[in-house]
């Protein structure tokens, strides 16, 4: 079946020219093949920071809550992702690890790669929304407990409590991505735990130490490191333009746009929940009735819309939501559209309106 567009990101490379996809094994038969039609095809988007989707929260989700969350998920573009856990009480962490273990098992919907755990091992200076009551001190017998629920497949954690450093040591060695975040750790304590093994940032310039010329903080070092993948919220209520700009400047084929999205995404303005904090969505901006932004309800594509209006080229922004996230798993076949890659497609038309998803060379309906 011919996609009728004018050219695919092949391998994170746009390359003019048709792409035919195989419905019997749903994998991707030829790309740049003749033919004059219009339009972008790009692999499946992956967002490794999604807090809910739909009207669920995955923080209380049960696995039909899954299934309608990952269902919405993949109508948006979204073929995989994981699903994120904000700090709560270990028990009911425990417990929502294992309901994302039985909703990775069930068919249908977005992917789940794994299970992202943002703490609870933050710093009380920079909690952004987590409920500070709840904030444990770095604790690798808890982390352990956490890890042996289900397919936990990255940590965030403030990299300057103490304890932080041996918990990073485990989680490499258990082969779970660690990602520093909500954080005022200076450079030199980010770049100890780089150099233990961390290796992402989580929503980089968001609730972490300001970037400051003599100061600079997690930024300054996730940027300059070669070896860190930094995570970026690209709306307009989180980080300014210059700022978006700054991130893919420096560090250009490191930056993974995530959503950080709410159970408010998809759903009209009002008041929602994400695990035990309340919050309002007005103008489509979630905040709490401090004024303390509370994720966002924008999908992966308005994230790549928004940094193309920030002066990001269209190839740099889709590898960002696409191959860049992808690469942290190197098994799973996401992210490339190569011939004989699963046909895991969306197709854009040239307005980067969402023209077609396909999940294994299928429509999706939406």
């Amino acid at each position: 079946m011919r996609l009728g567009v004018a050219g695919a990101l092949v391998g994170g490379v746009y390359r003019r020219g048709d792409v035919d996809v195989d419905r019997e094994n749903g994998r991707v038969s030829a790309v740049g093949l003749p033919g004059a039609g219009t339009g972008l095809a790009v692999p499946g988007l992956v967002d490794l920071q999604v807090n809910g989707f739909a009207g669920v929260d995955f923080l209380n989700a049960d696995v039909d809550g899954y299934a309608r969350a990952g269902g919405e998920l993949a109508r948006t573009g979204v073929l995989a992702y994981q699903p994120t856990l904000i700090t709560s009480r270990p028990e009911q962490t425990v417990e929502a690890i294992e309901t994302a273990a039985k909703a990775q098992a069930a068919p249908g919907g977005a992917r789940i790669l794994g299970v992202h755990l943002e703490g609870p091992f933050l710093s009380l200076a920079r909690p952004g929304t987590h409920p500070v009551d709840l904030l444990r001190a770095p604790d690798v017998e808890l982390l352990k407990r956490l890890l042996t629920a289900g397919p936990v497949t990255q940590v965030t954690l403030a990299p300057e409590l103490p304890g932080a450093l041996e918990v990073v040591g485990a989680c490499v060695q258990a082969g779970v991505l660690v990602a520093c975040g909500h954080s005022d750790a200076t450079a030199a304590e980010a770049h100890a735990a780089f150099d233990r093994g961390a290796r992402s940032v989580t929503h980089l310039f968001d609730a972490m130490r300001p970037f400051t010329h003599r100061d600079p903080g997690i930024a300054g070092a996730a940027l300059t490191r070669d070896d860190v993948i930094v995570g970026l919220i690209a709306d307009p209520s989180h980080l300014a333009p210059e700022t978006i700009q700054l991130a893919f400047h420096a560090a250009r084929d490191r930056v993974v746009l995530v959503t950080d999205a709410l159970a408010a995404g998809g759903c009209p303005d009002g008041h929602y929940r994400l695990g035990d904090v309340e919050f309002t969505v007005s103008g489509g901006t979630a905040r709490r009735a401090d004024g303390t932004l509370v994720g966002t309800t924008i999908t992966l594509l308005d994230a790549i819309r928004d940094a193309c209006a920030a002066g990001i080229p269209l190839e740099a922004a889709v590898n960002a939501a696409t191959r860049t996230p992808a690469e942290l798993f190197p098994r799973s076949g996401l992210g490339l559209l190569r011939p004989g890659d699963c046909a895991d497609v969306v197709v854009l038309d040239d307005s980067l309106a969402l023209r077609t998803v396909l999940q294994g060379a299928r429509d999706l309906e939406r």
